[in-house]
């Protein structure tokens, strides 16, 4: 309604943006980031199998896990060097300790992780050394000490592998901040997923038993977590539409199909490399899935505004049911 050309009222508030600048900042990470997240936790995963394989007289699978686990930690730290944009940055973060800060506390963890992991992988290499004189000795004290740093690297991998989930929960994004009490779970069962299909492809059928009965914990793990990603209120709806909600769809199915292949395979080499693919496939398409529920929720004001307004109009009813308490008791 206007009188004279001069509008009355005020039109609905629009919260897109504040003074034409974003509610909240998308973060600056690029698709990089994803694959360290996918590549850190498979070599978390690996690590463990690898020590399990050692402890139970497996040498094939433990040959799979420690290369596996020296894989994925190298190109872990390249994805990270690269996001970063300089190699020095990753120096440079190693120069304090803050345990308050996940990104601090994950740098050095996979600083730790990558050496022990290296030594472990490389001490496969033993018996193809000469019997006699200096690299005699190293093939004959390769294997110990490649047993002790597989063991060390085992002991750090559940940190590498939920570490991260920690990480993105620290931030301001709505849909990883909201997630707190569900991404550590959520990408420990992806890191297990994957690490099992890269073993059910590559190491002997005859020692893949335990891989199949790790899937099945792995699955259980990871979609307990991943419901209680969609039940947590406005910033869970990424994790359901969108890109982002089908590649996380994409994931479960894939995780599904793996464990359920992974569990009647046996000594099928063909299914047993099914299985495999199928479980590093969805431990790709839940890392990515992850990540862009973030953007999306990032970009989107609403999932910062309305969950806002609603903790504001909470707290205000909790505030004025005090008040009315307080005058009730002092009336009487």
């Amino acid at each position: 309604m206007t009188r004279g050309g001069e509008q009355l009222t005020v039109p609905p508030a629009d919260f897109a943006s504040y003074y034409g600048r974003p509610v909240l900042k998308p973060p600056v990470w690029k698709y990089d980031i994803a694959g360290y997240l996918f590549t850190g936790g498979l070599a978390a995963g690996s690590a463990l199998i690898g020590a399990g394989a050692q402890l139970t007289g497996r040498p094939g699978l433990r040959t799979v896990g420690r290369w596996t686990a020296l894989g994925g930690v190298a190109a872990s730290t390249y994805l990270l060097v690269h996001d970063l944009g300089r190699p020095d940055r990753f120096h440079h973060m190693l120069r304090v300790a803050k345990v308050t800060s996940p990104m601090s506390v994950g740098t050095w963890i996979l600083a730790a992780f990558g050496p022990l992991a290296g030594v472990a992988a490389v001490a496969e290499l033993a018996p193809l050394l000469p019997q006699h004189g200096v690299l005699g000795l190293a093939r004959r004290i390769a294997p110990p000490i490649g047993n002790v740093a597989g063991l060390a690297a085992a002991a750090t991998a559940p940190a590498l592998a939920t570490y991260t989930g920690v990480l993105l929960a620290d931030t301001a994004v709505p849909s990883w901040h909201d997630a707190y009490p569900s991404l550590p779970f959520v990408f420990a069962g992806s890191a297990l997923a994957a690490a099992s299909g890269v073993g059910l492809i590559a190491a002997p059928a005859a020692e893949t038993a335990p891989l199949r009965r790790l899937a099945l914990a792995a699955a259980a793990i990871e979609l307990g977590g991943g419901h209680r990603l969609e039940r947590q209120g406005l910033t869970g709806e990424p994790y359901t539409h969108g890109r982002s909600g089908r590649l996380v769809k994409a994931g479960r199915a894939l995780l599904a199909v793996g464990t359920a292949t992974a569990l009647i395979s046996r000594r099928s080499p063909v299914l047993s490399a099914i299985a495999g693919a199928a479980l590093v496939a969805s431990s790709v398409a839940t890392r990515f899935g992850v990540f862009e529920a973030g953007r999306v929720s990032a970009r989107d004001p609403k999932y910062t505004v309305v969950p806002q307004r609603e903790r504001l109009a909470s707290a205000g009813e909790q505030l004025r049911g005090g008040d009315g308490g307080l005058d009730d008791s002092v009336a009487e």
